[in-house]
C-alpha cells in the first residue's frame, strides 16, 4: 500500500543532535580524545583572551570546527559554515545546540587567526600526542623523518623581479628569462620559494612540510614547515630530532636524500644512529650501522611516512595549500597533523 505524501513540517523538535548521532559513529571516539586535549589546555584558553574584552568564538569550538574541515576535506571557511548551519553530525561535533546561531565567515577567520599569535594549534598538538604516550602507542625509541612538497598559494605569475625596476609586462611571459630565488620573489606569498623536488620535475612555488614518525604505530611525533631550499629537510630533520628531548639513544630512518656526511655526524652527535638509505657512490653509512637487523627494519619501516603524505594531502587539503605565508601555512599544517593522529589513535583502540 502507498503511504500518503505528507509535507507537513513540525514547530516542535525534541530530538537532539546527540540522538541524531549513531553510537558506533567514528566521530564519536575522536571527540573524547578531542575533549580530553581540550580541558587540559583550559588555563591556555584563559591566558590567550584574558586581554581581550568581548566574548569571541569559544576556542573549543573553533577548534573542533577546524578539525570537521580536514576530516571532510571541505575548501573553504565559508562553505565550513554553510555546512555547520544544516549539518547535525557538525553541530553536535562542534558543540552547537539545534537553535545556536552560526557565525559570520569573517569573524571566524579573525579568531582563527588568534590560534596563530599563541601557538594554540601545536600546544593542542603535543597535547593529543601525550594521550597516545599515556597509552602506551609511542615507542620512544625508533623514528623515521621524511619532508614533501607544499605546492602555494600563489601563480608563476607573481613571481617576479625583487628590483621594482626591472619588472615588465603582466608577469605572464617569462620565456627566455632567468629567474632564481636570489634575484625574483613572488609579490602575493614572498615566503613561497621557487623549488622542484627531483630532478626533471617542473619547478614551483613551494614550502616544504617535514614529518617526525614513530616507527611503532605510524603516529606523527613531530612537525614542521619551512621554505624550500638546498638543505632544508636536513635542517628540519636535525631540529625535530632535537625538539624530542631525552638523551637515551634513538635510531632515525630516512631516504638517500639524508645521506650527507654532515647530517650523519650530526646525528651520531646526538646519540642518535642514522638508519639512513644508503647512495650508490660516497655513501655516509658504512657497514657499522647495517650489519645490524634493526637496519634493515627501520628501512623497511620508514616508508609508511609517505601514507601519511598521502592522507594529508588528500584528505587534509595540503596538496596546494590555502593560506599565505610560512606561519599560516605552519599553522594549517599542525592542523592537519593533529587530525591524523586522531584518525590513527581511533584505528589504534584508542577511545
Amino acid at each position: 500500500m502507498r503511504g500518503a505524501k505528507v509535507e507537513t513540517q513540525g514547530l516542535f523538535s525534541y530530538v537532539s543532535p546527540e540522538q541524531r548521532v549513531p553510537q558506533d559513529h567514528p566521530l564519536r571516539a575522536i571527540r573524547a580524545i578531542v575533549d580530553r586535549s581540550l580541558a587540559e589546555m583550559d588555563s591556555h584558553f584563559s591566558t590567550m583572551y584574558s586581554t581581550y574584552g568581548r566574548p569571541s568564538i569559544p576556542p573549543e569550538f573553533l577548534l573542533r570546527a577546524l578539525l570537521l574541515q580536514v576530516f571532510y576535506s571541505i575548501r573553504s571557511e565559508r562553505q565550513l559554515i554553510e555546512q555547520l548551519n544544516y549539518n547535525l553530525l557538525f553541530r553536535w561535533f562542534v558543540g552547537l545546540g539545534m537553535d545556536d546561531d552560526v557565525w559570520v565567515p569573517t569573524v571566524f577567520s579573525k579568531n582563527r587567526d588568534r590560534l596563530l599569535d599563541h601557538g594554540t594549534v601545536r600546544e593542542f598538538f603535543r597535547s593529543v600526542l601525550e594521550q597516545a604516550r599515556g597509552q602506551n602507542l609511542l615507542s620512544e625509541e625508533h623514528f623515521s623523518v621524511d619532508g614533501t612538497l607544499l605546492e602555494a598559494w600563489a601563480s608563476q605569475k607573481s613571481f617576479r623581479p625583487k628590483d621594482p625596476e626591472d619588472r615588465e609586462g603582466d608577469g605572464s611571459d617569462f620565456r627566455g628569462q632567468t629567474r632564481s630565488n636570489e634575484t625574483h620573489a613572488s609579490v602575493t606569498d614572498p615566503d613561497a620559494r621557487l623549488y622542484k623536488k627531483a630532478p626533471g620535475e617542473a619547478s614551483r612555488l613551494a614550502y616544504l612540510g617535514h614529518v617526525l614518525m614513530d616507527n611503532r604505530h605510524g603516529l606523527i611525533a613531530g612537525e614542521q614547515v619551512t621554505t624550500a631550499d638546498g638543505t632544508a629537510e636536513v635542517d628540519a630533520a636535525v631540529q625535530l630530532v632535537d625538539d624530542l628531548g631525552g638523551n637515551q639513544r634513538i635510531t632515525l630512518g630516512a631516504d638517500k636524500g639524508y645521506d650527507r656526511h654532515g647530517f650523519v655526524q650530526n646525528l651520531r652527535d646526538r646519540n642518535v644512529t642514522p638508519h639512513v638509505a644508503r647512495k650508490r657512490k660516497g655513501s655516509a653509512i658504512d657497514a657499522r650501522t647495517t650489519r645490524h637487523w634493526g637496519y634493515a627494519m627501520s628501512i623497511h619501516v620508514r616508508r609508511r611516512i609517505e601514507s601519511i603524505f598521502g592522507w594529508m594531502k588528500t584528505v587534509g587539503g595540503m596538496r596546494k595549500t590555502r593560506f599565505r605565508g610560512l606561519e599560516r601555512v605552519g599553522l594549517h599544517f599542525s592542523l592537519v597533523t593533529v587530525a591524523y593522529n586522531l584518525v590513527r589513535m581511533v584505528r589504534l583502540g584508542v577511545a
